[in-house]
């Protein structure tokens, strides 16, 4: 036993990477589940989506980039599809100027699979420089900060922006943030000035950050990089995806949980091999 400790002390680390590839790699090839809790803000994020009546139009600025996609999409994605069979209308935007080629392909997708017409029951407005400034102008006037949509179509003649002018039009306003500017910005900017019900989807590191947000009761709810995506479907998604759905955020999920649980059992038995050969030795 003290000799196999020994050997695993002098372990090549190129096991160890193995190793660790090998821990991911077999929950893509054969997915397995952890069980885990829903955390009280996702659930408020997903108990606000729930309460919005059917036929209402939700603002969603989509606010992210290749770097943060693998965290946020997931998100997004179960988000559009539970306002879409919710029969709630969707409005997007985006400040970042990444995002539009990571938010038109998903949206068309999820609508085009929920049976949802373009300029009647979601929108693109496209991407506004400008950072607060850009904040600042949504919250006072939408047709003047956006004069077409992300297509060249005049927002005037597009049936589902008739009767929205500003930020506190919608009953909603979802933000799927990956920083700056995003879900802070917006709240200081514009929450207070016009009570405008925010929840935000974030990145894991700025989750802390947006807590006391969420606690001051200026966002209704808040998800948290990927366990909160992958929380965040497991309430969309109760009985398991739809066909050709996939859960990137589940799948994701437990591949951390995995890698996770690896690299613990690295760290226990490196210590009781270091402990036990040293008492030997001594």
């Amino acid at each position: 036993m003290l000799r196999l400790l020994q050997r695993f002390q002098a372990l090549d680390r190129r096991w160890v990477f193995l190793g660790m590839a090998i821990s991911i790699l077999v929950p893509l090839l054969y997915p397995v589940s952890f069980s885990f809790k829903v955390d009280e803000r996702v659930r408020s994020l997903y108990d606000a989506v729930e309460e919005l009546p059917a036929g209402s139009t939700v603002l969603v600025s989509a606010d992210f980039d290749p770097a943060s996609r693998p965290e946020l999409e997931p998100f997004f994605r179960a988000n559009l599809d539970h306002l879409f069979r919710k029969d709630v209308k969707v409005v997007v935007l985006s400040l970042w100027e990444y995002a539009p080629p990571l938010v038109v392909p998903i949206l068309d997708e999820i609508a085009t699979r929920d049976h949802k017409e373009y300029g009647k029951d979601y929108v693109f407005l496209g991407y506004k420089p400008g950072k607060e400034l850009a904040i600042k102008a949504i919250g006072e006037n939408i047709p003047k900060t956006f004069p077409t949509d992300s297509r060249g179509t005049p927002i005037g003649q597009i049936p589902i922006m008739q009767g929205f002018k500003q930020a506190r039009d919608f009953p909603l306003l979802i933000n799927v943030s990956a920083g700056f500017p995003g879900t802070r910005e917006y709240v200081l900017q514009i929450q207070g000035q016009y009570d405008l019900r925010i929840a935000s989807a974030c990145t894991a590191v700025s989750a802390p950050d947006y807590i006391p947000f969420y606690k001051a009761g200026q966002l209704v709810g808040l998800s948290g990089g990927m366990p909160g995506s992958a929380q965040y479907e497991k309430l969309v998604y109760p009985e398991g995806p739809p066909a050709g759905v996939r859960l990137l955020g589940m799948q994701a999920i437990n591949v951390l949980n995995l890698g996770h649980l690896y690299i613990i059992g690295l760290i226990v038995l490196g210590n009781l091999a270091f402990f036990l050969t040293r008492r030997v030795e001594t």
